[in-house]
């Protein structure tokens, strides 16, 4: 059997209705790619425990989403025009900080690379424009979709780092980052992966962890077309099925 992956939902309304969801993008990656099977876990502050996913699960996904990271979860400062969606901060930041603790594998994309930094003591810069970041990081929602999601920029890989190794070596490589959110200040348990040209961290890992990444792009909707992106999802699949032979899930 291909190990379960919890993906984590966002939340959000459609008219009247209340939803959880997850972009087909992820699935598909995950499917095809990291050859798991996903489960969606809803963004609820009803989950008191997220303990009986953690049991069932042999890995974790933590997509993009429309939402930030709320400010007051790193102590900056509320933003009324902020989207936030803070059942999925609770879901997620506590999943994350589980799968540490039992050296699960996970994979941060996006927002969830920003809840990784936050899940272990960073902070964010709630706008990285507004903090003198120049390189290009916004979504244009005018554009067609598969423009929208086009290489933005180079991104440097560090030396011998996880991402490194599954570019072959490369030093630099071209990345779909959209984003406007970013690390402010890294937590102290985690290490750079890559940086922009502006230097702002585009990847980081949790030292000592078998497997936990997180990427600041967008490699699930290139994984058809962009060797590092089917990489990663290659990459995240072996380990989860490691970590599923090890722990029988």
């Amino acid at each position: 059997m291909k190990p379960l992956v919890g993906v984590v939902c966002d939340r959000f309304f459609v008219g009247e209705h209340d939803l959880h969801s997850v972009k087909q993008s992820y699935v598909r990656a995950l499917t095809s790619c990291a050859h798991v099977s996903p489960v969606l876990i809803p963004a609820s502050r009803d989950l008191e425990s997220v303990a009986d996913y953690l049991d069932g699960v042999s890995g974790l996904l933590f997509p993009g989403g429309a939402s930030n990271v709320e400010s007051r979860l790193y102590g900056g400062a509320p933003d009324a025009a902020m989207l936030v969606d803070p059942d999925r901060d609770h879901v997620a930041l506590e999943l994350m900080r589980g799968a540490a603790a039992r050296n699960m594998p996970f994979l941060g994309i996006c927002r969830g690379f920003q809840e990784m930094n936050v899940a272990f003591g960073g902070t964010l810069h709630a706008d990285i424009h507004a903090s003198g970041h120049s390189e290009d990081h916004l979504e244009d929602l005018n554009e067609a979709l598969l423009a929208r999601y086009r290489y933005r920029h180079e991104i440097e890989l560090v030396d011998n780092g996880a991402l490194s190794v599954l570019a072959d070596g490369a030093k630099r490589v071209r990345v779909n980052s959209l984003h406007r959110q970013g690390v402010a200040t890294l937590a102290p348990r985690l290490a750079v992966e890559a940086r922009a040209p502006d230097g702002l961290i585009e990847a980081i890992r949790l030292d000592g962890h078998a497997f936990a990444l997180g990427v600041q792009w967008h490699p699930e909707a290139m994984v058809t077309s962009d060797a590092l992106s089917r990489a990663l999802f290659e990459a995240f699949g072996a380990s989860c099925r490691r970590y599923a032979a090890r722990d029988g899930v």
